[in-house]
């Protein structure tokens, strides 16, 4: 079975884009700064400046969106940041949100 032109034009205007999943950082009284900037520079891959000031509005807002990805690689990043602060001895807490 072929596709014509129209039949590939046809079936691109019923894709729709992938849903996008916000992955958030939870502030917490014992998780220590330097700590969560070093996750937000190693899983997230963001700079140190931007690590420090997505940390200060963690540590100010209480929450702070750290990247937005598929589902699969946000839980994948919700568990590598999970298991980091537990093998660490800190309960950071990471979430993920179905962004619109």
């Amino acid at each position: 079975m072929t596709f014509s032109q129209t039949d590939s034009t046809a079936l691109r205007g019923k894709l729709v884009p992938p849903k996008r999943y916000g992955v958030f950082l939870i502030n917490d009284d014992y998780t220590p700064m330097d700590f969560v900037v070093d996750v937000l520079s190693g899983i997230f891959l963001l700079p140190h400046n931007q690590a420090v000031a997505v940390m200060l509005t963690i540590h100010h807002q209480g929450k702070a969106l750290c990247g937005t990805y598929s589902r699969d690689i946000a839980e994948t990043k919700q568990q590598q940041v999970l298991q980091l602060a537990a093998e660490a001895g800190y309960p950071l807490l990471c979430t993920i949100e179905e962004l619109s």
